[in-house]
């Protein structure tokens, strides 16, 4: 039971400083998105218990972000935006022992969710002619293709300084 105590608080402090991070923004995009340092610490937990509980803290990040001033075009985007996009970072927890494959996973999962909404959701964003499809991917990949490359960069600093995960 300690055990999963642990990785319960583990999991709510990851989602608590995304959360904090979200606020600290290095660059802001025009109609949302923006490059922060928010993956990086639901990535380190990801990596260190796994899909499943890399899930939930994801989709706890996300909810709390979406009840503190999220978007909401329409229900089902809230949910692809906010707790499924955050909730997709925990595939990086699917290679824990590859750090970059699974950071470049996880982020490309939630760039995934981000894109689909776009093209669902505010393809009327997209210039006159051109492909909603194009659109939602450069205009999110701009932002977190530099999330990705920090959290990597990052990660990897950090790693070699984090205690053993509990229960690994």
């Amino acid at each position: 039971m300690k055990g999963n105590t642990r990785i319960l608080v583990e999991g709510a402090l990851a989602a608590s400083l995304a959360l904090a991070l979200s606020y600290v923004k290095l660059f802001r995009m025009p109609q949302g998105g923006s490059i922060t340092l928010e993956n990086v610490p639901l990535l380190i937990f990801a990596l260190r218990y796994g899909l499943k509980a890399g899930f939930g803290a994801g989709a706890v990040a996300g909810l709390l972000q979406l009840i503190l001033g999220g978007y909401v075009a329409h229900p089902i985007q809230a949910l692809l935006d906010y707790p499924i996009a955050f909730g997709a970072l925990a595939l990086a927890g699917a290679t824990p022992r590859r750090h970059w494959i699974g950071i470049t996973a996880g982020t490309l999962a939630r760039l995934s969710c981000h894109v689909a909404s776009g093209v669902v959701f505010f393809a009327s964003y997209a210039p006159e002619g051109q492909n909603p499809l194009l659109y939602s991917l450069v205009y999110n990949g701009s932002y977190m293709v530099p999330n990705l490359l920090i959290s990597i960069l990052l990660i990897e600093i950090l790693w070699k300084r984090l205690p053993s995960p509990a229960g690994r």
